[in-house]
């Protein structure tokens, strides 16, 4: 192996020459502060050792790694994608065939998983978009959980940051002006019971008459996508969007057999010929939270309705909501209690 660094002697120090080292890659020079050659050898032996070593140990690791998993030097990354694409099911795991395809992971595609360096990765992420961000990431941490990687190829606080898009929510007017034009009745209705329940669209979809307990006047179902269940009484106008579903089966017979993306597309399409833009069937969600949030609405009966175990993300849905807060005087004088007259002289009575 080539060694890193060299010395020589050269020029005059305290009134002698002195051996100086450089480094053969950089060619950065710095004076030893000896005149000895067998010092200056033994300093140079110290600078070279740890990068014979380093080869060396990054050798012998990759000798046991073969041992303990045959295909560990010649697995890509192709395959790690393939592999994570075998244990997904449903829309996931188009989500990923989709993202597998991508151009931005052609640069790696065929890299061998135990040779990739933070560059490699750092040139998939140059200019990227937050998809290609967040699969690299899950691609990555597989590898990571797989053992395939001997060590993050990127430090996780090193990862740039994923930046999402502002999302917003429907207002009542737009909602309006779509279910007014909406001809088709099944779409129509579909869009109300979105506004009502603020489910994900596909939750909607595959909503069933089995789904609707109309003794207790509840809509009970599991989200799909979070595995939590999702509850909310009904009445009013709920209760008539409801009537006009059928009495038994799925709720949308033809929504429900449509791909995500069909749907997404004919709302857009929508909005486009009403000139509403920013924003896409999921919004609906965002509208739902915003208007619990402006009426008060307890938060845990919200996290409930909207299917979800996390305050935080209750929170990001309704973030942009118009909250009125009362001033504190306000508050604590609606909750003092109240002193009532009609008692006894000189003894009052507390009433909540």
């Amino acid at each position: 192996m080539k060694n890193r660094y060299r010395i020589y002697i050269r020029g005059k120090h305290s009134g002698g020459k002195v051996w100086w080292i450089q480094d053969n890659q950089t060619n950065q020079r710095r004076s030893l502060q000896t005149k000895d050659k067998a010092e200056a050898k033994g300093l140079l032996d110290e600078e070279n050792k740890p990068h014979h070593f380093a080869g060396y140990h990054a050798q012998i690791a990759r000798v046991h790694l073969q041992v303990s998993d045959p295909k560990a030097l010649t697995r890509t990354w192709q395959e790690v994608m393939d592999s994570i694409i075998r244990k997904k099911t449903g829309s996931t795991k188009d989500r990923w065939e989709r993202a597998a395809k991508s151009k931005s992971f052609d640069t790696i595609r065929n890299l061998k998983v135990s040779n990739t360096k933070a560059d490699d990765f750092e040139r998939v992420l140059d200019g990227c978009n937050v998809s290609t961000n967040t699969y690299l990431r899950r691609l990555h941490n597989y590898a990571l959980d797989m053992s395939w990687l001997l060590a993050p190829v990127i430090a996780k606080r090193a990862w740039p940051k994923v930046k999402y898009g502002d999302q917003r929510a429907i207002t009542l007017e737009e909602h309006q002006q779509i279910v007014k034009c909406e001809k088709n009745l099944e779409r129509r209705t579909y869009y109300e019971l979105c506004w009502w329940v603020g489910g994900s669209q596909s939750d909607t979809a595959n909503l069933k008459a089995e789904n609707i307990d109309w003794t207790n006047r509840t809509i009970c179902f599991d989200r799909k996508k979070t595995r939590q269940n999702s509850k909310m009484s009904f009445d009013g106008q709920l209760e008539q969007v409801l009537r006009s579903l059928p009495d038994s089966g799925n709720l949308f017979p033809y929504l429900s057999t449509v791909r995500e993306s069909d749907r997404a597309t004919e709302f857009k399409q929508r909005c486009t010929g009403l000139g509403i833009t920013g924003v896409t069937l999921h919004s609906y969600r965002y509208s739902w939270a915003e208007r619990a949030r402006s009426a008060g609405f307890p938060e845990r009966h919200a996290q409930t309705a909207l299917g979800h175990g996390s305050k935080a993300v209750a929170r990001a849905y309704a973030k942009h909501a118009e909250v009125n807060v009362p001033s504190l005087e306000a508050w604590e004088n609606r909750m003092k209690p109240t002193v009532a007259s009609d008692g006894p002289e000189g003894v009052s009575s507390l009433s909540a």
